[in-house]
This record gives structure tokens, sequence and C-alpha cells, in this order.
């Protein structure tokens, strides 16, 4: 039996970190009654081929869209001019909300350094949806993002995807949790190596991770196989979320720079059979055949950075072009605050100069990370029934002179751009 199929009926405790998703994109921002249409634009639906035409939205979600649309009497017209229509774009690597800019210390939550294992903690519950980068992210035409814990520990935390405009930070929840972060290489062989405690090295960061899997395994043996009558083993909240992992209910997102690193990574996914994501993957490209054979994702970047350290050696522009000539699905990151995340479109674009896809550039930020979160049934491209969480742009956004004119989240504008004051306008929370 192989670790996949062993690990495949497995179940974690009923009431363990359940989905958070809600169903009705209406209620997320509060979307007007009536119908939106935006007219005369030219769409591009990433999935699918572009039109110039009409793209109908009601009750928070995209009702039609077409070249030739019946518009409702009493919609309200927005007419592009020509002007383009794509979907919202996804940052599926962000620290937004939980490493607060131009707040120091108070605003930093990215990492709980107080252990190498720390699967229970939930980057949810650190959220500040008043932090100064969602408004750059609807700035640079981000409607949905993914939030992760930091890369300090083996082990970080529970990752959740979101929409980037929201009161509470439940209010904007698209997928909870949607993975579970893990770090291999320099940084928790660094934190904890300085406090004289294993971790220390990188086998040690690899063990550390093997036995939280073991550990895991036999606590969902217990729940499974508890006996009849009698009060089932009491809950650990670490192990429940490796359980999730483990069972494939949600990804293992794993940092990593080095090629050497990334080797680690899918050999210890191959012994405990779960779905694997590459996190950075600065050296993806030196094992893309290894990859590519086995279908795991790559989330790459940040690509504005210095080579801050060894493991930066090899980062490049081209990368990106060069996987995805290999054949590995490709997503752009920011990383931030690692890189502003309004830079996210800029990252694709210079990748494009340096030998990617163009359609493929676009994918990268839209329904690629759409896939990898799990919300790509709702957003990430631009068809009837899913959110209408869509961008009016001067132009192509591949063009950096262009910008994001009015964005809308769930059917409702909520960023807007002023040609007059050069200044971007965001709806009430």
């Amino acid at each position: 039996m192989t670790p996949a199929s062993r690990n495949s009926h497995r179940r974690v405790p009923r009431d363990a970190y359940p989905y958070t998703c809600l169903s009705d994109p209406a209620g997320t921002v509060g979307t007007m009654s009536a119908a939106i249409a935006i007219t005369g634009a030219h769409v591009v639906p990433v999935v699918g081929d572009p039109f110039d035409g009409t793209v109908l939205m009601h009750g928070g979600r995209i009702a039609a869209m077409g070249a030739d649309v019946s518009v409702p009497a009493d919609a309200t017209i927005i007419d592009a001019g020509g002007r383009w229509v794509l979907p919202g774009f996804i940052d599926a690597h962000t620290h937004l909300g939980v490493h607060e800019e131009a707040e120091g210390w108070a605003g930093s939550d990215t990492n709980e350094l107080t252990d190498p294992v720390t699967a229970g903690v939930r980057a949810l519950d650190a959220i500040n949806p008043a932090e100064l980068g969602f408004d750059d992210a609807l700035a640079g035409g981000i409607t949905s993002v993914n939030v992760n814990p930091g890369s300090g520990n083996p082990i970080g935390g529970l990752t959740v995807a979101i929409h980037t405009h929201g009161r509470t930070v439940d209010d904007m929840v698209l997928r909870s949790p949607s993975g579970l972060k893990s770090a291999l290489g320099e940084n928790p062989k660094r934190v904890y190596g300085e406090k004289k405690q294993t971790p220390s090295t990188r086998l040690g960061t690899a063990s550390v991770i093997r036995q939280a899997f073991a550990d895991a395994r036999a606590y969902l043996d217990k729940h499974e196989f508890a006996e009849p009558g009698k009060p089932p083993p009491g809950r650990d909240l670490r192990l429940e979320a490796l359980g999730l992992v483990l069972t494939g209910a949600i990804p293992w997102r794993q940092h990593c720079h080095r090629a050497d690193d990334i080797a680690t990574a899918v050999r210890i996914a191959d012994e405990f059979g779960y779905r694997l994501v590459i996190d950075h993957g600065t050296e993806a490209h030196l094992v893309a055949e290894l990859l590519a054979s086995k279908g795991i994702p790559v989330l790459i970047g940040p690509l504005f950075t210095s080579r801050s350290k060894v493991e930066l050696r090899n980062r490049s522009l081209a990368n990106p072009g060069r996987l995805a000539a290999a054949g590995i699905e490709i997503s752009i990151i920011t990383d931030h605050p690692v890189v502003p995340i309004g830079f996210l479109v800029h990252q694709a674009t210079l990748a494009v100069k340096e030998g990617l896809d163009r359609d493929v550039a676009l994918r990268a930020i839209t329904v690629n990370p759409a896939r990898v979160l799990g919300i790509d049934g709702r957003v990430g491209s631009l068809a009837v029934g899913k959110d209408a969480d869509l961008v009016l742009w001067s132009g192509d956004p591949l063009d950096v002179m262009q910008r994001a004119l009015r964005v809308f989240i769930a059917g409702r504008e909520v960023y807007t751009y002023d040609a007059n004051t050069r200044t971007g306008r965001v709806a009430d929370r």
C-alpha cells in the first residue's frame, strides 16, 4: 500500500478545523442589489479567448458575459471605452495583515518562534484588515491573497485564503485553512541554532518534520480505531492540523529555495503521501524534471529582492519562464512585505521580458494560484456563475504604464482611481 492510499481513508476528529468558506459572495462585502454592466470592454477571461463586449454582474456573481449581452433596464452601466477587464489578481503567498507595515514589533505576528512545531496556530487569528497593505493590494488589482505564517519554524501553522477588502477577516475568508506552512533551509536552522536547540541543521529540520507526521499518523489511528463506548482520545490541535495534510484535505506549503532542500521536500512528501506545493523555489529550475514528473506546482518569488542570503544566489527573473517551459504549473508571488504587494503584476511583466509566455504570466497571477488554494471554482478567471471579482484596467496590465481604475469584489466597487487627484479611493469596509 502506498503512503497516499494508506492515508486517504483517514479522518481527523469531527470538529477539527472545519473549513470556513463563504458560500454567498454577496455576503462578503455588501453587494449592490442592482445589476452592474461593464460595456464596451476588452475582456480577458484568462480561461477562454478574449473578446470585446460586456460583463454583467448581479447578486455578487457574474451573471452574463459576451459580445452580445442583454443589459437589464435598471442596471448601472459603466462604459469601459475599450479598456481592459480581467479577473482580480491573486497572490498565493503573502504575510498581508500579519506583518503590518510601519508598525514595527507591535504589528509583527508572522512567526510564533517559541517551538519548532506550531502546526496548530492559524494566520487567520492575527490578520488586521485595516493594515495599509490591503489598500495597496486593491490599487494593484489584487482581490484575493493567501496569508501565511512565517518560515522561522520547521512547521509554522495554517494558512488562509481571503479577499482583500472587508471589515473583519471573517467577512473576507474564501477558504480556511488553505494549507499548512513548513520551512526547510536557512531560516529554521538559523532561528533554532541560535537558541542552541533542535533543529540547528538541515538534517535536524527534516527529522522534526518527520517526527511530527509520525505522531500525527498515530493520532489519527487512535481516533479511527477508538474502542466503541469509550471516550475518544484527547484532542491535540497540532496533530489535527497535520492530520488535514495527511488525509489530503489541504496541501503542505513547503518554503524552500535551494535545489537540495526542494529534493528533501519531495522525499518527505513521498514518504508520507501528502500534496506538496513548493513555495519560493529559487532553484526549482535545477530540479525541474523531478517536479514536473510528480506534478508539483511552484509558487515562485519574490523576484524583486536582492540576493540577501546564500539560498538566493540563483534568483533570476528568467526562472519562471524556465519552470513553465519544463511543464511546471507556476504562480508568481510577492511574499509581501518582502516585495510590496502592489508590484505583483510588475513581477509578471518582467518575467515576460525574460522569456515567460505572456498568457502563462497572466495565469500565474490568476487561475493558477486559485487552483493551488482550492478556490478556482469561485475566482481566478471570468465565467458566468463565478464571484464578480474583476478589475477594469486602463489597458494591458502587463504594460507597466497601465493601472487599475476600478476594482470589484463580489460585484461591489471597492476601489476607484481618480485621475484628477492621482489618488485611489477605497470603499468603506
